[in-house]
C-alpha cells in the first residue's frame, strides 16, 4: 500500500515519529502541499492522509487508485464526504486525541483573563513592581472562578473534560447540547438558558451549516456584561464583527479565541484589535503528548481499514 501524507509539519515537526506509518505500506510524507500539489503528489497513492488540505469532488475524480483518506484531525470539513462514499472510500478521522490537551487550553486562555498573568508579568519586568510604593498591586482586576457558572456549549469529549476541569474549579457546570446528555454535576439547559446564566461560556460544538455564526449580536445580548468568551472549537461559530463590537463597547467582559473564520488571519480581523481579546494561533491541541496520540489512531484507522474493519469512519 502507497501512504501519502499531503500536510504533515502541523501534526510532527519533527520531534515525534511517524513509524506507526512506515509500518503500515510505503511511506511518503510533505510538510505542506498547496491546493495545486495535491494532485501530483496524491497520483497513485492507495491512502492520503490529510490534516487541513482540501480534497474536493474534482480532485477525487482524478485519483482512480485511492482507497483511503485518513484525517490527522476530528474536524473533516475540507473533504467532500459525500464524494468519497459514492466511490466507497472510508474517510476516518482522529477522535478523541485532543480532549485533555484541549480543555487545558480552555483554562490557559481563561485564567489569563482572570488573572492577567502575562501582564503582571511584562510589568514587573519593565520595572512596575520595583517602582510601586506597595508591595503588591494589580494592573487589571482579577477574578476568583470558584462559585462561577461555566456554560458549556457541545457536551461532547472535549466539553466534558471541560467540565470536569470547571468543577475541579469550584464551578457551577450548565450546558447545552443537541440531544440532552446525563453527566454528572453538569445541568443540562436551553441555547438561551446558557447563554444567559454563564459567567463563562465554552464553545465545543461542531461546525454545522445550521450552526455557523450562531454566536452572534442576539446571543451576545443575553450574555451578562462580566461573562467570558472562550472558543476552541471552530471559527465560523463565531460572527467576529459582532463579538468585536459586544467587546469593544462591554456588552461583555472579555473573550480567548484559538480559532478565527480565515487562519491564518488578515491582520485587518477586528478581533485582533478588540478589547480583552486573547487569541491563540489554533493550538489548543499543539502539545507532543496529544499530537503522539493522534498519530497513533491515525495509524490505527488505518491499519483496522487494511484488515477490513474501518474505524472511526465519518462517512
Amino acid at each position: 500500500m502507497k501512504i501519502v501524507v499531503l500536510d504533515g509539519h502541523t501534526v510532527n515537526n519533527g520531534d515525534l515519529s511517524w513509524a506507526p506509518f512506515e509500518r503500515l505500506g510505503e511511506f511518503e510524507v510533505y510538510p505542506r502541499s498547496k491546493v495545486e500539489e495535491i494532485l501530483p503528489r496524491a497520483q497513485g497513492a492507495d491512502a492520503i492522509l490529510i490534516n487541513k488540505a482540501p480534497i474536493s469532488r474534482e480532485i477525487l475524480s482524478h485519483l482512480p487508485q485511492l482507497k483511503y483518506i485518513g484525517i490527522l484531525a476530528t474536524g473533516y470539513n475540507t473533504v467532500d464526504t459525500v464524494a468519497a462514499r459514492e466511490r466507497e472510500i472510508p474517510v476516518c478521522n482522529a477522535a478523541g486525541y485532543a480532549s485533555e490537551s484541549v480543555a487545558q487550553h480552555v483554562f490557559a486562555l481563561l485564567l489569563e483573563l482572570a488573572n492577567h498573568v502575562a501582564v503582571h508579568d511584562a510589568d514587573v519586568k519593565s520595572g512596575g513592581w520595583t517602582n510601586n510604593p506597595d508591595w503588591t498591586y494589580q494592573r487589571k482586576p482579577m477574578i476568583e472562578l470558584w462559585g462561577k457558572t461555566m456554560g458549556i456549549i457541545g457536551l461532547g469529549r472535549i466539553g466534558q473534560t471541560t467540565a470536569r476541569l470547571a468543577q475541579g474549579f469550584g464551578m457551577k457546570v450548565i450546558a447545552h447540547n443537541r440531544s440532552p446528555k446525563d453527566v454528572a454535576g453538569v445541568e443540562m439547559k436551553s441555547l438561551d438558558e446558557v447563554f444567559a446564566e454563564s459567567d463563562v461560556i465554552s464553545l465545543h460544538c461542531p461546525l454545522t451549516d445550521k450552526n455557523r455564526e450562531f454566536v452572534n449580536a442576539e446571543k451576545l445580548a443575553l450574555m451578562k456584561s462580566s461573562a467570558i468568551l472562550i472558543n476552541t472549537g471552530r471559527g465560523p461559530l463565531i460572527q467576529e464583527k459582532d463579538l468585536a463590537e459586544a467587546l469593544n463597547t462591554g456588552k461583555i467582559l472579555a473573550a480567548g479565541l484559538d480559532v478565527l473564520h480565515q487562519e491564518p488571519p488578515a491582520m485587518d480581523n477586528p478581533l485582533i484589535h478588540a478589547k480583552n481579546c486573547i487569541i491563540t494561533p489554533h493550538n489548543a491541541w499543539g502539545t507532543r503528548e496529544c499530537r503522539a496520540r493522534l498519530i497513533q489512531i491515525a495509524a490505527d484507522n488505518l491499519a483496522n481499514f487494511q484488515k477490513g474493519s474501518p474505524t472511526n469512519v465519518v462517512n
